[in-house]
């Protein structure tokens, strides 16, 4: 890959803020590595900057670690720019209540954990050298459901997203020893195929009165990845309308 261009590598990219995301660094002239467990659309695969897309389960071991080795010999020895950690799951317990602490297989806890939380530290863990090189920066998206209870996040997706709030703190000082950047973005009420039916009766409790769109999040990852960003790291930034203002 050519040193002139940026690099963004980019995890659940089919849909929602991942697909917005990876449209807004296009837009940006970046060099698109993206994963996620189905295929890109299409359109998509029509985008010169979107270079290549991986179908990969990075929630397993085996995918995660073929996602890792493919997407570094794309890049050739070359530099990464960019990480950004999106790919995450909030499952349901089988009578569709969202996974608590009293409901559901304690197996799908880890699984949840390991796509929401270990993941990240993973591909960051074996994209190091190729971020270092490039002086890059990692972006974890969190939530808002990490921060506070939220009615409909459901126990372990809310703690596997603080998890990841807490491990961004820790990765920016030591990944800061490499140059590179490591920040969160927590989105809060977001319009993608996660959200729940009954979100709307959140609304009062959002002073700017919409839901977020996928743009709205991905405006903030560019944002943290470009060079008006470069004194910020450890910092996560909230992307819910004002909604995280509010305590339960």
């Amino acid at each position: 890959m050519s040193e002139t261009r940026r690099n963004i590598v980019l995890t659940g990219a089919s849909r929602g803020i991942g697909h917005a995301t990876v449209r807004r660094f296009s837009e940006a002239g970046w060099r698109i590595i993206t994963c996620s467990r189905e295929e890109a659309p299409p359109e998509c695969r029509r985008d010169p900057n979107w270079t290549h897309h991986i179908s990969a389960d990075i929630g397993d071991a085996e995918g995660l670690d073929a996602f890792i080795e493919e997407a570094m010999n794309l890049l050739d020895g070359g530099p990464l720019h960019a990480l950004v950690n999106n790919a995450g799951v909030s499952p349901k317990a089988p009578f569709k209540e969202r996974l608590g602490c009293l409901n559901g297989d304690i197996g799908g806890w880890y699984d949840v954990f390991q796509l929401n939380f270990f993941a990240p530290l993973l591909l960051a863990r074996g994209f190091a050298a190729a971020l270092a090189l490039g002086k890059g920066t990692i972006v974890n998206i969190t939530s808002i459901a990490g921060h506070a209870i939220h009615p409909f996040a459901g126990s372990a997706y809310s703690t596997s997203k603080a998890a990841l709030s807490a491990l961004t703190r820790e990765m920016a000082v030591e990944f800061a020893q490499l140059g590179v950047r490591v920040n969160a973005v927590a989105p809060g009420e977001i319009e993608t195929a996660m959200l729940s039916p009954e979100t709307e009766i959140l609304l009062p409790r959002i002073p700017l009165h919409r839901l977020g769109t996928p743009d709205d999040v991905a405006q903030t990852v560019l944002f943290l990845c470009g060079d008006g960003a470069s004194y910020v790291t450890g910092t996560e930034i909230f992307v819910t309308g004002g909604q995280h203002l509010y305590t339960p």
